[in-house]
């Protein structure tokens, strides 16, 4: 387990990332996603256990208000979410994530959030 923490610590989550890395991490041009600008790193609900700070959390919903975007009300750092594609995951900052040195990782997938699925016209 490693710990995912917002910038001034009152957020804190336990985060399982199995020995060679997150298995899916990306990027996401949504409207709300292009402007946080991080990296999403995808988990599934068992890898991901909020240990600290829950009073601390603001939840940010919009458009359909199914998907969940968790920021601290201190530092204002976007810590995780749960999307509305598959609310049973997690996409969480990599780089509130021990360890995890975001710049460094390179050629980063982006999901085309702004044609989602859940969007488009029947």
């Amino acid at each position: 387990m490693k710990k995912l923490t917002c910038h001034c610590g009152k957020v804190e989550a336990e985060v399982k990332i199995p020995e060679n890395g997150i298995d899916k991490i990306m990027r996401c041009n949504c409207s709300i996603c292009k402007k946080k600008g991080y990296i999403i790193g995808v988990l599934g609900e068992d890898d991901f256990k909020l240990t600290k700070g829950e009073e601390f959390l603001k939840l940010y919903q919009f458009n359909t208000n199914t998907a969940q975007h968790y920021f601290c009300s201190i530092c204002g750092i976007h810590t995780h979410n749960r999307p509305r594609i598959n609310p049973k995951i997690y996409g969480v900052n990599i780089a509130c994530i021990e360890g995890v040195k975001p710049f460094e990782i390179k050629n980063v997938p982006v999901n085309d959030g702004e044609n989602h699925p859940l969007d488009q016209k029947k």
